[in-house]
């Protein structure tokens, strides 16, 4: 019979997602068919599935630590936000609604049984099922009709361990306030507690779980050290991604305020040539690049205006006057043509706007968003390049005549008669080692293949936690699923 265990944390990240990794590999090299589900995540950083939808990017990782495929049953509802109150809804890998936070409380008890059905159908698939929370149970304003932590526990009879941030301070406070502020019922979900992102001498901690233990009755699974190569591995959230100093070829990187999708800097920050430069709001694009990235973005227009909020736009063009390369993926290709069309108001009230004008090439916003993992060819080297598209628009003009890519015999892209300003839809494309040593030189690369990068770094994780986590009690506590 199948088993389950959740991993919930007393605040907000505390290092859930990479816990739920580090024991998914843990558990499979030990032989057990294991696999992740997240019931609620909020991500605009989403993968493409094996079965044509989309999930947060944290449980893409979290399937390949468990060498899986990854399925939208791992993540049966994904909030992408799109503005500061609202957020698409995805349910089950396909977009449900477009709602405010108000009203996506209300709807929450509705999807309760997209969620316990994709778990059910999860679960017959592996003997073991590692699930994350969001979030914090701490948060009892939101426990009525919750589906991501207590709601979700309570409901599908699975137990929980408790995961405090000691990096963050007041590490005691956060696991024994937590039991204290819960409901009995809730409380009583929680079977033990680990204490995440210890810096130096984890027995310098002896006492704190000794006064931890006293005050729950919960047992401890351990003090887990930071991990320092967490860094090597996709970042889910926007605020975890930074920029990396690694050579000369130097890339910069506007941060969008609604910036999707940005694991396609992941394989360029690990090589060693390069160096990728996050820009934050309020600071110029630096004058020294050679690559300027737009990356992909869950509102376009609206960050659009953003960018020339900023004078990126200004920057932008004394770039080009300077003989600078330009890359917009998916967003960042819409932000570079002459005219992007919002006529069903998709992204918010419909519009038509003036694009950055570097690409001759116009986008019309349609309600039909096209999810596909995609085989492509770089047209100018013959190499293959493996990747995904997510995203609503099409996009047409005279510089697809000087499309860089190929899918399937399809032209994909667009790039100007100089060729320094490139676009195109497809992302995860520098994963591909060819390409990307071709794409940016091969001074600059140091031969790395990407992919084996990330396999290998999560088998140093899952050692990690064998070594400090106590995986033999979880295993224990894991209790059969009983939906």
């Amino acid at each position: 019979m199948t088993k389950a265990i959740m991993i919930q944390g007393a605040g907000s990240n505390v290092g859930k997602s990479m816990l739920v990794a580090g024991i998914a590999r843990a558990m499979s090299n030990r032989g057990i068919s294991v696999a992740p589900f997240k019931p609620q995540n909020m991500s605009n950083n989403a993968a493409v599935t094996v079965d044509g939808g989309e999930i947060g990017r944290a449980q893409a990782l979290q399937a390949l630590a468990a060498r899986r495929e990854a399925h939208t049953d791992m993540n049966p509802v994904l909030l992408k936000p799109e503005s500061d109150t609202g957020a698409q809804v995805i349910v089950q890998g396909k977009r449900w609604d477009t709602l405010r936070a108000r009203d996506y409380a209300k709807a929450k008890p509705k999807l309760l049984g997209a969620v316990l059905e994709s778990f059910t159908r999860l679960a017959r698939t592996a003997d073991l099922i590692v699930v994350e929370g969001a979030g914090s149970p701490a948060e009892v304003n939101l426990r009525a009709g919750d589906i991501a932590n207590m709601g979700f526990a309570d409901a599908a009879g699975v137990p929980v361990v408790l995961t405090g941030d000691i990096d963050r301070g007041g590490v005691i406070a956060q696991v024994v306030g937590t039991q204290a502020i819960l409901p009995r019922a809730d409380a009583d979900h929680i079977k033990a507690f680990c204490i995440n992102k210890f810096r130096g001498d984890v027995s310098l901690f002896d006492e704190g779980l000794t006064a931890i233990t006293q005050r729950t009755g919960w047992p401890s699974l351990g003090v887990i050290p930071w991990f320092t190569e967490a860094w090597r591995l996709p970042a889910e959230d926007v605020m975890d991604i930074a920029s990396t100093k690694g050579g000369t070829y130097k890339i910069a990187v506007p941060r969008l305020s609604r910036i999707a999708n940005f694991d396609d800097l992941d394989p360029l920050s690990a090589e060693e040539g390069v160096s990728v430069e996050i820009i934050e709001q309020g600071r110029p694009l630096p004058g020294d690049a050679d690559l300027i990235l737009i990356p992909g973005s869950k509102a376009t227009i609206a960050d659009l205006a953003f960018f020339r909020a900023q004078g990126w736009d200004i920057d932008l063009h004394a770039h080009i006057r300077r003989g600078g390369r330009v890359l917009g993926i998916c967003g960042g290709y819409q932000m570079l043509g002459q005219e992007i069309s919002d006529p069903l108001g998709l992204e918010g009230t419909p519009s038509t706007v003036q694009g950055l004008g570097y690409l001759n090439v116009s986008t019309i916003m349609s309600e039909q968003k096209r999810l596909s993992l995609t085989c492509a060819t770089y047209l100018l080297t013959g190499d293959a390049v493996e990747g995904y598209e997510i995203h609503l628009g099409q996009t047409s003009g005279p510089d697809t005549a000087q499309a860089w890519l190929s899918i399937d015999g399809r032209p994909e892209g667009a790039a100007s008669v100089s060729g320094q300003v490139m676009g195109c839809y497809l992302h995860g494309l520098f994963s591909s080692d060819a390409f990307r040593a071709n794409f940016i030189g091969q001074t600059a690369s140091n031969d790395l293949n990407f992919s084996a990068e990330v396999d290998a770094v999560l088998d140093r994780l899952a050692a990690h936690m064998e070594q400090h986590m106590d995986l033999d009690l979880l295993l224990e506590l894991a209790a059969p699923i009983r939906v």
